[in-house]
């Protein structure tokens, strides 16, 4: 395990950069919107965009990546992503923003499945779930400096922007510079929503109201905070606490599903983070400790569902369907992420501040409703037949789900994904003018002449050399 992590050093680098300037520039740019006097229903319209942008991009990108290479795909992505951010403050427009957010989550989406593939290919059988875990306690941990670096300067300025585009622009040093090979990238099969509706409802309305209420906070949060007096010092504590607690209860969440069934996990999480929304609502007034506390304790419930909702549905389905389940499990967390941002600021125009947490509230309540009527209607799969529980980032791209424990076609991939061994190099040959000493066996004439005997099967003298038989996936 350890010289697996060593030798991925550099695309934790780079991801840890991506990931803090990515998360960064979310909350800034909600933050100057509010400050610039954006209605709620505005900045939640443009904010949206960058979901969409980022489900377009997890559609595409792998197209591009494949047809000029990793490191150049890269590359370009993050000279896209540098200079969207850059153009942000140079024009303060809410239509011309909208669309430098499809084009940051788009590159976003480039360069996230750039270094996921790599990550892919660098795990084994034996490390891939170590590997995973890894990576989420990375990713969640560079997402939380990001909000902690909003106190460092104001978001009227402009220090602000261009210190999310030094990340970025730096997350493609350490991934240039490496020696590895370019990694095989596998395009992953989405199964539709509708199948997904067919074999577990309660997984697809999870992953998708998952994505609706985390959207819809990440998004919306720091105008939640601003508005509700909050310096910008504070706003980044605020926003690195909710995302740190998002973090800290994923793994007390799976120990949970994997003792009890996984339905009635789900129903639980849903309802305590109901119940923690409604009290940041109402009660969060009262003092930032108990608002820090609440939207801590929200985040980490809610963040904890989808991978709850990944584990009941591929209860459901064949270990050669987990890839393809989770795949499509991703696209309805992505077409959450489009929804969220725009209804919860809707909600935030008709009540207020707190509308935020009310529209959340409101949403879990939902998915509360409809996971207990799916298990009064259907018998769920029994606690000792449940497959392993998997801790899955939702923030990430298809190919992640490739390093799934319970995909059992990963080692077909990674044959597929080993580079060829290089040939010997043939006997270097002396130039032509040189004079060579005679062969010893040239000498006797006589021995050399003698025909020589060969077994049936093996390569000599008379025979065809068998080639050595050429290894395929099975």
């Amino acid at each position: 395990m350890v010289r697996v992590v060593l030798s991925i050093l550099a695309l934790f680098a780079s991801l840890t950069l991506l990931v803090s300037g990515s998360s960064m520039l979310g909350t800034l740019l909600a933050m100057r919107l509010s400050l610039e006097h954006f209605d709620a229903a505005t900045i939640g319209v443009i904010m949206a965009f960058y979901s969409l942008g980022f489900v377009i991009g997890t559609l595409r990108t792998p197209r591009v990546i494949r047809r000029v290479g990793h490191i150049r795909a890269f590359s370009a992505f993050s000279a896209m992503a540098c200079a969207s951010v850059l153009l942000h403050p140079i024009y303060v427009n809410g239509s011309f923003w909208a669309v430098l957010r499809v084009i940051t989550g788009f590159s976003v989406a480039g360069l996230m499945t750039v270094i996921e593939s790599w990550v892919n290919t660098r795990a084994t059988n034996e490390t891939r779930g170590r590997l995973l875990s890894l990576y989420m306690l990375i990713f969640y941990s560079a997402a939380a400096a990001g909000q902690f670096m909003i106190g460092l300067g104001h978001p009227m300025g402009f220090a602000l922007f261009s210190l999310v585009a030094v990340l970025m622009v730096l997350s493609a040093v350490p991934l240039s510079l490496t020696r590895a090979e370019a990694p095989l990238l596998v395009e992953v099969e989405r199964l539709s929503l509708r199948k997904l509706y067919r074999i577990s409802p309660s997984g697809l309305a999870g992953a998708f109201i998952t994505g609706t209420v985390v959207s819809a906070f990440l998004a919306l949060g720091p105008i939640y905070a601003t508005r509700s007096g909050l310096s910008v010092s504070r706003v980044s504590v605020f926003m690195g606490v909710a995302v740190f607690g998002a973090m800290v209860l994923q793994w007390p969440a799976g120990r949970l599903a994997d003792r009890y069934d996984r339905r009635r996990v789900l129903m639980g999480l849903t309802a305590l983070a109901a119940v923690a929304s409604l009290a940041a609502g109402l009660f969060g007034g009262y003092s930032d400790a108990v608002l820090f506390t609440l939207a801590a304790v929200f985040m980490g419930l809610a963040s904890s569902m989808y991978p709850v909702s990944v584990a009941i549905t591929n209860d459901f389905m064949e270990t050669e369907q987990v890839v393809n389940a989770s795949a499509g499990l991703l696209l309805s967390y992505g077409v959450g992420t489009c929804i969220g941002p725009v209804a919860g600021a809707a909600s935030m125009r008709a009540a207020g501040p707190a509308g935020l947490f009310l529209f959340s509230a409101f949403c879990l309540v939902l998915l509360a409703l409809v996971v207990r009527l799916q298990m009064r209607r259907y018998a769920g799969v029994p606690v000792a037949d449940q497959g392993e529980y998997v801790t899955m980032p939702a923030a990430s791209t298809p190919v992640l789900t490739e390093l799934d424990p319970r995909n059992e076609e990963f080692e077909e991939h990674m044959e597929a994904a080993e580079p060829l061994e290089e040939e010997p190099l043939p006997p270097e040959q002396p130039p032509p003018d040189m004079d060579l000493p005679p062969h010893p066996d040239a000498a006797g004439g006589a021995e050399s002449s003698e025909p020589v005997e060969t077994v049936a099967g093996e390569p000599g003298e008379g025979s065809a050399a068998k080639p050595e038989e050429e290894r395929h996936e099975p």
